[in-house]
């Protein structure tokens, strides 16, 4: 028994329309699992399907609400039906079918290692009997006195019937992490088929326990992502005569994560009150954060290059750019595609692994040039003695070292997490692995907003083409007034005439990472 299974723009826009494509074929609802004329599967001495996994709190002692949230939790398994083959009615028996219900700290009670075979085994045969007592062609279960689980509930056939219904209602008294299975011990049920639907409800609502916590969270997302925008908004509408063309990039950032989390909430508040995940909401939740994701990496990597501040434009960079973003919106959606449209339980391992290597190779490329591109800039500003540019980008670049180390201990927490929790036991903390990225990249994007707030100085930090005595004076100024408690920058200009800073022409190259991507920009410098 394997306890681990529980557990270019027209391109862009063709694989969005077939990732929407393949959303509709998957199973489009949650707490309502439904099943559609699926088979069970041949498994030790027995045919099995798993019928549901999820984290269930027990039910409330007193009524904490109405409508779902009435503080009730259970395992309703309404009018489940179970056809049999031709073959199997021709034999004229009233075979048995079952459905086990079992939480993760009672899995030791159900089946048991055959006494010849020595692989555990679901059933019990004639030979297990005689040894054990169990009774022959039926589930091996040991239910605890203190809590009942594991619940059997049984379904026959009639000899003459194709077909058996099964109607039950199991309420939770226990929380923990339920598994349900229907299992058929007879060797002749093989192509044992099912159809119907079970529904699973915790005292608040539909949610699986392990996603109750992603209604506040998001909740409070929002208002984070409110609060930043209406700050921003009232600077920007302050000091619109001097907006750069980076602050509006970042302008699009806020309100683009600002869409994603108040729909992920209404997401997730629509998914507790009706058991059900609607594909057109959850795609609009998943595409808008693919969208934000992209962008976000999109706006850290040319502010690095020093867009707006060191270079006018990117050059011959912007296709490399464009490329790089667009093959990683391709491989985000489909990630949160298959982890979010219409499922509850994790995807499969080798599946689930399957999409998030792409995914973690892209932001391992991206950390890699957006470092380069930021040592670049930084050498850059430093030749030309930019001094309050340079500041600004030394804290920029010490903000970002610390959300790469960050997140390089949290890959390993989350790691451990995953290792050590094999049976998904811890659950009610699972929310915590998927909020931390959302709360770090927000930190990031504050950090930004601080660091090119609008302001009547914005201009002061834009790209400028000639660097003049006059300029650097007031670089000076900038820095040692914006800087409280650091000691006074002396800038030093040759006289009569001479130039701040001798340049070189440097030959062109053609390393992906280069700030000197043409001969245009070079003579521009």
């Amino acid at each position: 028994m394997r306890w681990a299974m529980w557990g270019s723009k027209d391109a862009a826009v063709l694989c969005t329309v077939l990732l929407w494509w393949i959303s509709g074929v998957l199973q489009l609802d949650a707490s309502l699992h439904k099943y559609n004329h699926a088979q069970f599967k041949s498994e030790g001495n027995s045919y099995i399907y798993w019928g549901g996994y999820e984290g269930l709190h027990a039910s409330a002692t007193k009524t904490r609400g109405q409508g779902t949230a009435d503080g009730t939790s259970y395992i309703k398994i309404d009018n489940v039906k179970f056809t049999r083959t031709q073959a199997a009615v021709n034999r004229n028996v009233s075979d048995i079918v079952e459905a086990i219900i079992v939480d993760v700290a009672s899995k030791g009670n159900i089946g048991d290692h055959g006494p010849f075979t020595g692989n555990f085994e679901l059933c019990c045969t004639k030979d297990m009997a005689i040894q054990t007592g169990c009774s022959p062609g039926e589930v091996i279960i040991r239910p605890d006195h203190a809590t009942g689980l594991p619940k059997s509930f049984k379904v026959k056939f009639s000899e003459s019937d194709t077909s058996a219904t099964m109607s039950e209602n199991v309420n939770i008294t226990k929380t923990g992490m339920y598994t349900l299975i229907f299992v058929a011990c007879e060797p002749e049920l093989d192509g044992l088929v099912i159809d119907g639907m079970t529904i699973w409800k915790n005292p608040t609502g539909y949610l699986p326990g392990r996603m109750a916590a992603f209604i506040s969270f998001y909740a409070f997302m929002s208002l984070a992502y409110g609060l930043l925008g209406l700050l921003w908004f009232f600077q920007y509408v302050r000091h619109w005569k001097d907006i750069l063309q980076l602050q509006n990039c970042i302008s699009a950032v806020i309100a683009l994560g600002m869409s994603e989390m108040a729909v992920w909430y209404f997401e997730y508040l629509n998914f507790n009150g009706t058991g059900m995940r609607p594909m057109a909401i959850t795609m609009w939740a998943v595409t808008l954060g693919a969208v934000k994701k992209t962008v976000s990496r999109l706006l850290i990597l040319v502010v690095s290059m020093g867009y707006g501040v060191v270079r006018p434009t990117l050059g011959g960079l912007t296709s490399k750019v464009m490329l790089l973003g667009g093959t990683y919106f391709l491989a985000a959606e489909s990630l949160d595609v298959v982890e979010n449209v219409g499922t509850i339980n994790d995807p499969p391992g080798k599946e689930r692994l399957f999409l998030v290597l792409p995914v973690a190779m892209l932001d391992a490329f991206f950390i890699l040039w957006i470092f380069t591109s930021l040592s670049k800039t930084l050498e850059r500003l430093q030749a030309r003695r930019r001094f309050a540019k340079l500041e600004l980008y030394r804290r920029f670049t010490n903000s970002l070292a610390v959300a790469v180390v960050v997140s390089v201990l949290w890959i390993g927490y989350e790691l451990y997490f995953k290792a050590t929790d094999e049976f998904g036991e811890r659950w009610q903390s699972y929310w915590i692995i998927h909020a931390f990225w959302s709360g770090l990249s927000f930190a990031l994007l504050v950090v930004i907003c601080i660091l090119w707030a609008p302001s009547q100085n914005s201009t002061r930090y834009a790209y400028s083409e000639d660097v003049g005595e006059e300029d650097l004076d007031e670089e000076a100024v900038a820095l040692t007034s914006g800087v409280a408690g650091k000691s006074t920058v002396v800038v030093e200009t040759e006289k009569n005439g001479a130039k701040p800073d001798v340049k070189e022409r440097k030959p062109i190259s053609t390393d992906v990472f280069s700030l000197e991507d043409d001969l245009e920009e070079d003579k521009r410098d």
